[in-house]
């Protein structure tokens, strides 16, 4: 039976929550989560290493399992739910998204920094081409003013993006700030708008409601809010929250509480709060992912990882430049 949504909740656990796993979901993992959110009813879920299709590699990480056999691991089980993937430009390639789609992809958002979703126009166009819903993905949206991501969504627009979302992948906003950028986009584009949180202060939740009453259609959770830095807005708590402000999700909340509990809960490394350098993320304005990689520097340098996220905060270092987390931690270690 269709189901009359408001919304649609898009959960990334088992691609977000791969920063948090240091890429090391296995085939049963993957398959026992994306039955369990089948079951409950999620329409699109996100299988992907944690920087999307091509991610696997020394720079990113690389995966313990190839995520062409994780999608097609997650799409085997599934009878409504569909895949989605993250494509990044410069990390992912046309072929890759291609592969996706044979091993069961049914939606492809495309990622690029706040500024540059000219990078994206080949990449969207042939997520059109392929049949997949097509979204686009401007990530680090605080760190432009609402109306250059008005500039750049109209870009994806022009491209064929059929979803335009506000990323916060810092978890830097605040509920004011992601409702002016939502509405903004509302006012300014056809396409639907979606919003992805981060916790790393505290208002993934909060933001996440400001965005759906600003207009959002698409938001993303994670259960148990796994996912890079502090994680994401957890996606058992959304449902539960959104039932209670009259809104409806479609999703049972006794089905996505035991595939949360019962199966994401016992593979996670480390719960997921707000640690001091999480909150530092959040606080500096700095990438999410760039957690983990900041604690092995931190490790071999010997010196604060606090102090090497203030810095990348002040250097405004955004995804793709982890390299830079090295540098800062050795030339912390040397007093320069």
């Amino acid at each position: 039976m269709a189901v009359n949504r408001s919304f649609e909740i898009l959960d990334v656990t088992l691609r977000d929550g791969s920063h948090a796993m240091r890429h090391s979901f296995t085939e049963k993992q993957v398959e026992e989560t994306a039955r369990g959110l089948d079951k409950a009813g999620v329409s699109y879920f996100e299988v992907s290493h944690g920087d999307g299709l091509g991610g696997s590699s020394l720079q990113y990480g690389f995966s313990k399992v190839n995520e062409l056999k994780l999608i097609e691991a997650a799409s085997s089980v599934c009878s409504r739910a569909k895949v989605s993937v993250l494509l990044i430009p410069g990390i992912g390639i046309k072929d890759d998204l291609q592969d996706a789609v044979k091993a069961g992809a049914k939606m492809v958002r495309v990622a690029t920094h706040v500024t540059e979703a000219d990078v994206a126009a080949q990449h969207i166009n042939l997520g059109r081409e392929l049949g997949l819903k097509t979204v686009g993905f401007l990530m680090m949206a605080h760190m432009a003013s609402t109306a250059k991501i008005v500039e750049q969504a109209k870009l994806f627009e022009s491209y064929g993006a059929e979803i335009i979302y506000v990323t916060d992948s810092a978890g830097y906003m605040l509920p004011n700030e992601v409702t002016e950028r939502i509405k903004a986009l509302k006012e300014n584009v056809s396409c639907e708008i979606g919003f992805h949180g981060h916790n790393n202060l505290s208002m993934a939740m909060a933001n996440t409601i400001a965005a759906v009453e600003a207009g959002a259609s698409y938001i993303d959770g994670s259960l148990r809010a796994l996912g890079a830095g502090s994680g994401n807005t957890q996606t058992e708590v959304m449902v539960g929250v959104f039932e209670r402000l009259g809104y409806n999700t479609g999703i049972n909340l006794y089905d996505i509480l035991d595939v949360a509990n019962d199966v994401v809960a016992p593979f996670m490394q480390r719960p997921q709060e707000i640690t001091g350098s999480s909150l530092i993320l959040g606080y500096s304005g700095v990438y999410s992912s760039f957690l983990l990689h900041t604690q092995s520097a931190a490790q071999k340098f010997n010196v604060d990882e606090r102090d090497i996220l203030v810095e990348l905060g002040k250097m405004k270092a955004i995804g793709g430049q982890e390299d830079l987390i090295f540098d800062v931690a050795q030339r912390l270690a040397l007093n320069v």
